[in-house]
C-alpha cells in the first residue's frame, strides 16, 4: 500500500508542477486552479502513506487541517518567513499570499484523492 501512495505523491507533484510550468498551454481555469488542486491530493496521498492504517477519515482531516492551516498561516507576514516564501521550496510548501478561493481549491484536491483512494481500495477489495 505505501508503494502506491509513494507513487501518487510523485504523481501529482509532476502534474501540479506541469500545471504551472505550462499554464499558458491550459484552458484558464484549469491553469487557474489546477496546481493548489494538485497540492492538496499530495497532502492527502501524503498522509496516507504516512498512516497507512489509520482510516480514510483520519488522512481527511489532516489533510484539511495541514492545508488550512498552511494558507491561514500566509496571513502572518514576518520578514523571516516572507524570506522562506521567496524561495522555490518555501512557496511552494507555504504558499505566498493568502486566498479564499485556494480553501476551496484545496477542499476539492482532498475530496478527489479520497475517492481515488476510496475506489482503488474497494477494487483492491474485489480483486482479493
Amino acid at each position: 500500500m505505501r508503494f502506491g501512495y509513494v507513487i501518487a505523491v510523485i504523481l501529482t507533484i509532476l502534474f501540479g508542477l506541469a500545471s504551472r510550468k505550462f499554464s499558458q498551454l491550459l484552458p484558464i481555469f484549469v491553469a487557474e486552479n489546477a496546481g493548489d488542486l494538485f497540492w492538496a491530493m499530495m497532502v492527502y496521498f501524503g498522509f496516507r502513506f504516512l498512516l497507512v492504517q489509520k482510516s480514510l477519515i483520519t488522512a481527511i482531516s489532516l489533510s484539511f487541517l495541514f492545508s488550512y492551516g498552511i494558507e491561514l498561516s500566509q496571513l502572518y507576514q514576518a520578514e523571516w518567513i516572507n524570506h522562506l516564501r521567496g524561495t522555490l521550496l518555501g512557496a511552494l510548501i507555504l504558499g505566498k499570499g493568502f486566498l479564499t478561493v485556494d480553501l476551496i481549491r484545496y477542499a476539492i484536491g482532498i475530496t478527489v484523492a479520497a475517492v481515488m483512494d476510496k475506489m482503488t481500495l474497494s477494487a483492491r477489495k474485489r480483486i482479493s
